[in-house]
């Protein structure tokens, strides 16, 4: 059963999620403040730990600091009555798996719980198929011929989980942004199909899909009320939006991919003449993946649904991108795009 630590020093806070959590089947414990929190994890396993973030005396974000040195595989979630975007960004750079604004709803709660439930069920899976290779490597002529064939089983699996991580993590920005829901899924397809027509080798079009499917992690970092706003962004909220590529960026370079996940996620709105972000980066600057991402971001946002307008349709995405060829947008991608909708009947699932 999944343990999870609820740390706030409003009683009321921590009798309603004592009782939300448990109706959920989760095995709960609670604390007033961060030293009798540091107690109970000192004599007991949590896989969980959900903490206001300002407490008399120290902070959740001591808290959480404090476990990533002891204890990283707990899953921490932030709460907070005053979000602000730095709040947000700052959460997540020191390694809290999501944060939730005050009042927190029980919707809420158990959908940001349960998603941290899967990811540290996965992450103990991993570290068990990892620790289970390790040993394989130490007796490798003992055991060569009995577990070849487990090792490659074990390889699977451990793929496997990176991809339900990267699904995962998707979800979550799907959650918080209902109107893309199903956007970084869609741009995956398109994104694999491109690299498909262009040719390009397994590996990369593998690393494509997965980057592709969680391009816009870093809109976890941003209000919710910005990434739906019914209206057109202004000045100063654009400039929030664009964050997100440099904080999808921040948390994916922590993880160990066989791939550059993280630098394609970073690139995928850099334009081949500069005029991107966040880094402005120019053609060979950018990776041919961030490129074909960028592409298929471009052609599915404006084809799709948005708060602000109506979906424009795939003939006017085609158009967008076919007006920036070589200019803005790669030639070749541009090119393979175009041949996908126009002579294969490429339609988005």
């Amino acid at each position: 059963m999944t343990r999870v630590l609820v740390v706030d020093d409003e009683q009321g806070i921590r009798r309603t999620f004592d009782a939300f959590l448990r109706g959920a089947g989760y095995a709960v414990e609670t604390a007033e403040n961060v030293k009798a929190a540091r107690s109970l994890l000192e004599q007991g396993r949590f896989d969980i730990v959900v903490t206001d973030i300002l407490m008399p005396g120290v902070t959740g974000v001591e808290l959480l600091k404090t476990l990533r040195q002891s204890a990283p595989d707990i899953q921490v979630l932030l709460m907070t009555g005053e979000p602000t975007v730095d709040t947000a960004a700052e959460a997540v750079r020191i390694g809290a798996f999501d944060y939730l604004s005050k009042p927190v709803s029980k919707s809420a709660l158990l959908r940001a719980v349960g998603a941290a439930a899967r990811i540290h069920e996965l992450a103990m899976e991993k570290r068990q198929l990892e620790e289970a290779n390790a040993a394989y490597q130490m007796n490798l002529e003992r055991w060569v011929t009995e577990r070849t064939e487990a090792l490659q089983k074990a390889n699977q699996r451990l793929e496997r989980n990176i991809r339900e991580i990267v699904d995962a993590m998707g979800l979550i920005v799907e959650c918080r942004d209902p109107y893309t829901a199903g956007h970084q899924q869609r741009v995956a397809q398109l994104a694999q199909a491109i690299a498909e027509q262009i040719g390009l080798s397994a590996d990369q079009i593998n690393s494509i899909v997965l980057s592709a499917s969680i391009h816009d992690l870093g809109k976890i970092g941003i209000p919710a009320e910005i990434l739906t706003k019914p209206s057109q962004l202004n000045a100063v909220e654009m400039e929030l939006v664009r964050m997100h590529a440099r904080i999808g960026y921040e948390i994916l370079n922590k993880v160990e991919f066989q791939r550059p996940i993280a630098e394609m996620v970073f690139q995928h709105h850099e334009r081949l003449n500069g005029s991107g972000y966040p880094r402005g980066l120019k053609r060979d600057q950018i990776l041919i993946e961030a490129r074909v991402i960028g592409v298929a971001d471009v052609v599915e946002a404006m084809a799709s649904h948005r708060p602000y307008r109506p979906a424009l349709g795939s003939e006017i995405a085609l158009a967008e991108i076919h007006a920036g060829r070589d200019v803005i947008y790669d030639p070749q991608v541009v090119d393979a795009c175009f041949h996908l909708f126009e002579k294969q009947g490429f339609s988005f699932s």
